[in-house]
C-alpha cells in the first residue's frame, strides 16, 4: 500500500519491488492481486497516468510505447494508453524543435541532423520528426532589412 500511495505501478513493478523488500513471490502475487481487487493497483490506470506524464514531459509515442511494454503491460493496454493520452505529436515536436533550435540554426544541414536525432531520441517517428524540422514560420528573422 505504501507504494502505491506515491505513484502508480503497474502489477509487474509492484511485484518485483515487494520482491526486492524481503516478500516471498507467492505472497507479493497475492497482495498484488488483493490491492487490485479493491481498485488501488489497476494496469490501465497506470498506463494512461504514465503515458500523460511522459507526454507532457516531451516524449513521443514511439518512446512511451517502448517504455510501456518494459513495465509488462499488453499490446492493447499500451495502445489505449496511447489513445487517452489525446497528445497532437506533430504539435509536441514541433514546440520541442522550436524551444531547442533557433530558425536560423535550421538552415545548417548539421544543425537540422541534429535536430533530427533529437526528437528520434525523444521518440517521435520518422515522419513526425521530419516533418517538425521542415515546418517552419515565414522566416521572419529574413525578412529584417
Amino acid at each position: 500500500m505504501e507504494l502505491l500511495v506515491r505513484r502508480e505501478h503497474s502489477r509487474r513493478d509492484l511485484k518485483r519491488k515487494l520482491g526486492l523488500r524481503g516478500a516471498d513471490p507467492a505472497e507479493a502475487e497475492a497482495a498484488v492481486e488483493k490491492l487490485a481487487g479493491l481498485g488501488y493497483q489497476d494496469d490501465d490506470r497506470f498506463a494512461a497516468s504514465f503515458a500523460r506524464d511522459r507526454a507532457a514531459s516531451g516524449y513521443g509515442p514511439v518512446r512511451i510505447r517502448q517504455e510501456l511494454a518494459g513495465h509488462g503491460l499488453s499490446r492493447d493496454q499500451v495502445e489505449a494508453a496511447l489513445e487517452q493520452c489525446e497528445t497532437d505529436w506533430a504539435a509536441s515536436s514541433r514546440a520541442l524543435v522550436d524551444k531547442r533550435f533557433r530558425p536560423e540554426q535550421l538552415a545548417d544541414p548539421a544543425k537540422r541532423r541534429k535536430a533530427v536525432d533529437f526528437l528520434l531520441r525523444r521518440g517521435f517517428d520518422q515522419n513526425c520528426t521530419y516533418a517538425a524540422v521542415r515546418a517552419r514560420p515565414d522566416d521572419d528573422f529574413e525578412s529584417v532589412d
